[in-house]
């Protein structure tokens, strides 16, 4: 027994240690995703095969993917390790693998960006408590100018070629698993990845680097419609509309909405987690998607973000808009069909509730088993609450939903109180009540400790939100 404890401690840490690593490189592209939609569609535009090619505007198109994206995610990555003065270095540090390669350098810069962090912390930490005074600001200069400097050397000479290499045989392995029809076997992966919360993680760590940069070379890639297709979600969806029972069946169409118009999939997770052999219709759904991609030989001009149709829609080059949506067509088909087939030989009952489900998920992801600490929500007095803020990895997708529900509330309540969503490492010091997730809400007291913090199981239709809006209205 004391095995098997040990065992499953083991697993879990071993789970939260891959999604604080997957939280982490997300957390580098997540926030610079406005920039590739940029560049996206100005090579959508303007580029010879575009809607509206302008050779002069077209002019674009390369510096960006080469020099900008690159050291947005260079300086991110710094920033996240050791504040502004972090992501600066890592900036630097991140040029000198630009100039040292022909390639665009996304992974080198995620690399990069948060090594020169974790360089120039380190040097500080040397430095801290003996510079004498009146000297602070030509140390702080010059030490982080020195330091500069010998990583851009670096990564020019050393670090930029071994991730040029690195990368070239990584894109040769998945051109040959392309090549060889196997494509469609990554859903595999991907699908129950994506229940895990490592659905950022994936897209923005591993794919979004692989398709910018076949994308670059051919002007569309296949690599953004593999995790960001909203088909097998939404057939999920759709069949517990029509076969499923009692709450689930109620609460299905509004998913559907915010999943498949909204871009928001994590909505769709805890009906997985309801009846687990959903998972093999997700997979095989995501399967059949990525075969109908690479028959039509469908792919997009940057990565979409969030996963809605709306973003694929756009993100579709000119003539490529037909092959894209018939992927997600047939994917949502053949995850509806198989979801009805389960869902027919398994009854749903009201006791399987979407609460229940989303405990359920919360463990999968790596739950402690503390519960809300009461008292806290008492701390403060209503007078003093001007602002709550939701906040979940990216700050863009379930806090943003969260958000809204909540700003709702509050609205039909006449209650004069801020709400706003936000990354969990941009939580603002002015924050009254952070509203997070509970596996998030450790990461979320550090980064806030004088504020007031709410752990919900999910962030759709929470009943903290009646109790929180009851507390303030009084």
């Amino acid at each position: 027994m004391g095995g098997s404890i040990e065992s499953a401690e083991n697993n879990s840490n071993i789970r939260v240690s891959i999604q604080k690593f997957g939280r982490f490189l997300s957390g580098m592209v997540m926030p610079n995703i406005g920039a590739f939609i940029a560049w996206g569609l100005i090579t959508a535009l303007f580029i010879p095969t575009g809607w509206i090619p302008n050779e002069k505007l077209a002019e674009l198109v390369g510096p960006t993917i080469k020099y900008l994206l690159p050291l947005l995610i260079g300086y991110t990555g710094g920033k996240m390790v050791y504040d502004v003065r972090g992501g600066v270095i890592g900036a630097l540090a991140t040029m000198g693998i630009i100039v040292g390669t022909e390639i665009p350098m996304f992974l080198g810069a995620m690399i990069m960006g948060p090594l020169a962090g974790l360089v120039i912390k380190l040097v500080d930490r040397l430095f801290k408590g003996k510079i004498p005074a009146g000297f602070e600001m030509l140390v702080n200069n010059f030490s982080a100018g020195i330091v500069g400097a010998i990583l851009i050397i670096l990564g020019y000479v050393a670090i930029g070629p071994v991730v040029a290499t690195s990368t070239q045989l990584l894109a040769s392995g998945v051109e040959w698993i392309v090549h060889a029809g196997l494509l469609p076997l990554a859903s595999i992966f991907i699908e129950p990845a994506k229940v895990l919360f490592l659905n950022n993680a994936i897209n923005h760590g591993v794919l979004s680097p692989l398709g910018l940069k076949e994308a670059s070379e051919a002007g569309k890639s296949i690599f953004f419609l593999l995790e960001p297709n909203p088909g097998p979600g939404l057939g999920i969806l759709l069949a517990y509309w029509l076969f499923g029972k009692g709450s689930v069946k109620q609460s299905a169409p509004g998913a559907a909405i915010i999943h498949f118009l909204g871009g928001i999939h994590e909505i769709y997770f805890p009906y997985i987690l309801m009846n687990p052999r959903l998972i093999l219709a997700v997979i095989a759904g995501g399967m059949s998607g990525v075969f109908i991609f690479q028959m039509l030989n469908a792919g997009l001009v940057a990565v979409p973000s969030p996963g809605s149709i709306f973003a694929l829609i756009a993100m579709a080059p000119k003539g490529g808009l037909f092959s894209v949506l018939a992927g997600v067509a047939v994917s949502t088909a053949v995850s509806f069909l198989l979801s009805a087939v389960f869902l027919k030989t398994k009854s749903v009952t009201d006791e399987e509730s979407l609460e229940k489900a989303a405990e359920k998920m919360q463990d999968m992801k790596g739950k402690k088993s503390a519960v809300v600490d009461q008292a806290i929500l008492q701390q403060k007095e209503t007078a003093s609450v001007k602002k709550v803020v939701f906040a979940c990895d990216a700050g863009m997708g379930s806090s943003a939903m969260g958000a809204s529900i909540l700003r709702k509330k509050f609205k039909d309540a006449n209650i004069a109180v801020e709400v706003t969503n936000t990354a969990i490492n941009d939580i603002p010091e002015d924050a009254d009540i952070v509203v997070t997730q509970k596996t998030l809400t450790d990461r979320a007291k550090a980064k806030a400790p004088h504020a007031e913090h709410i752990s919900v199981d999910n962030f759709l239709n929470n009943p903290k939100y009646d109790e929180l809006t009851k507390r303030l209205s009084e």
